[in-house]
């Protein structure tokens, strides 16, 4: 038994038909009722071999159409795919040093990190200001650690310096002769960072990392989601691989994300021990317990602190009182700029991840807010938002911006899904479903330059978002505080 019904959906579908454009411009699920209502009225409805009625909705003559105008209508909003994994080898010898990378320690030291396969190579940086001269040298520690079946090779860590600012450095790791090089970020403004969240290995995170070495930088900032390895370890030695020729050039300071977790119930119940283990921050030297949450000071201007969004943040808990701690320590007219990193965004209108930061917030919040932070950079959802200065949900002119930057070219894709309808719309100034990363340029006490810039899929790179950012510390009306005031926070 077949019917069909007609009615206005074939009007419909021949406007669509004659103008396919009217679909771009309607919202995605406005124009998904629409189609949901033409299948329904055109649909076959015909009878199962147990007699029980069934409507088959791309049976209907129109299915084939509205298959094509869905994705027409697609087109308008399809960002690039996710990338593939590129798994980077060790083709040298088991004493070679690799997966360097370098972060920054106090104002005038460096923490160079490397592997070895060969454990007997020791923790031994030598370093100089000219090529294949090195003048000095430090011995550091190592470490490894044993997942599973995996067992990593011999972790170094090095401490080096003093160091003088905004000077080139060469050094070697472990007596070998592979010279490697960095610059160490100014001791005054202006100083430049590069943002990136949620990075991974895969195409665009190659891409992604091309386009950030296009141009000068002094530190990159890195709110966590590092190598996607989740559990399979030997990606986390692909990662060290694949980003060395970028980190051992710059201080990379990173924070912790979901994908750096790898506990196991019972089985291995001791999270972030790859983290942990490779890529060591100065959480010491900020007074805190835990790799996960620190903090530091660079160019004498900028205090930059690096929550934990998978640590313990509620009022009792370490993270709490030492956050407490670190923000009544900074004179903000001594240093006029504080930003903040963490994973899992405390504002968000993508409908990935909605609400996974909101805990955090209703601990955190009013810390930074009290403290007058300027600006905070999370990732966690993959995809770039800007939203204004805000505090507790509402539109401030004393509270932080907020910048999730998610995009860095992770192997799950992007969050194409913004909801329009959400609470925290009417404060989101810019969003974008597409990969890239983020620069700040602190230009001077008062005023820093903001732009995030959109990985182009012919491999060009284009500046979708900029806006200038001013300090807190130059408005009367928020009262910024100083370290000598008595905050009650």
């Amino acid at each position: 038994m077949l019917m069909l019904k007609a009615n206005a959906s074939v009007y419909l579908t021949m406007l669509f038909l004659l103008d396919p454009s009217l679909l771009s411009s309607l919202d995605i699920n406005f124009v998904n009722l629409i189609f949901l209502y033409i299948l329904r009225s055109q649909s076959v409805i015909s009878s199962t071999p147990r007699g029980k009625m069934e409507r088959r909705p791309w049976s209907s003559p129109l299915g084939p159409v509205l298959l094509f105008l869905l994705s027409l209508q697609a087109s308008g909003y399809t960002r690039p795919p996710p990338g593939r994994i590129i798994e980077t080898a060790h083709t040298k010898s088991s004493s070679h040093p690799q997966q360097v990378h370098i972060s920054a320690v106090a104002a005038d030291h460096m923490r160079v990190s490397w592997i070895t396969d060969d454990r007997h190579v020791p923790s031994l940086v030598e370093y100089g200001k000219v090529s294949g001269k090195y003048d000095s040298a430090a011995t550091g520690e190592h470490t490894s650690y044993i997942y599973f079946f995996y067992t990593s090779g011999k972790i170094h860590h090095v401490k080096i310096g003093p160091l003088e600012p905004d000077t080139v450095y060469y050094y070697r790791c472990g007596g070998l002769d592979q010279e490697f090089s960095f610059k160490t970020p100014p001791a005054a403004l202006p100083i430049e960072f590069a943002v990136i969240g949620d990075l991974g290995q895969t195409e665009w995170t190659a891409s992604t990392l091309a386009h950030v070495a296009e141009s000068n930088y002094d530190m990159l900032l890195l709110p966590g989601d590092l190598s996607y390895a989740d559990t399979q370890q030997p990606l986390w030695d692909s990662f060290g691989r694949f980003v060395q020729p970028y980190a051992s050039r710059r201080p990379w300071m990173v924070t912790e994300g979901n994908h750096d977790i790898e506990a196991f119930p019972v089985f291995h119940c001791h999270p972030f021990v790859a983290y942990d283990s490779r890529w060591r921050m100065p959480y010491e030297e900020s007074g805190s317990a835990s790799n996960l949450y620190y903090s530091f000071d660079v160019a004498g201007a900028v205090h930059v602190v690096l929550l934990g969004s998978y640590a313990d943040f509620n009022t009792s808990s370490s993270q709490y009182k030492w956050l407490v701690a670190d923000l009544a320590k900074v004179d903000r007219r001594i240093t006029p700029w504080l930003v903040a990193l963490l994973h899992a965004p405390w504002y968000n209108t993508n409908l990935a991840h909605q609400g996974e930061g909101e805990s955090m917030r209703q601990a955190m919040e009013s810390l930074l807010y009290r403290a007058r932070a300027d600006v905070v950079f999370a990732g966690h959802v993959h995809a770039y938002e800007r939203f204004t200065r805000a505090y507790d949900n509402k539109a401030n002119p004393c509270g932080p911006a907020y910048i999730t930057i998610g995009d860095g070219g992770n192997r799950e894709g992007l969050a194409l899904q913004f909801d329009k309808h959400h609470k925290s719309a009417p404060l989101s100034l810019f969003r974008e479903a597409s990969f890239g990363h983020g620069r700040l340029k602190v230009v001077n006490g008062t005023h820093a330059h903001w732009s995030w810039h959109r990985n182009d899929e012919d491999d060009g790179s284009t500046v979708g978002d900029e806006v200038w950012v001013e300090s807190l510390s130059a408005s009367a009306a928020c009262g910024v505080p100083s370290a000598s005031t008595k905050v009650e926070l």
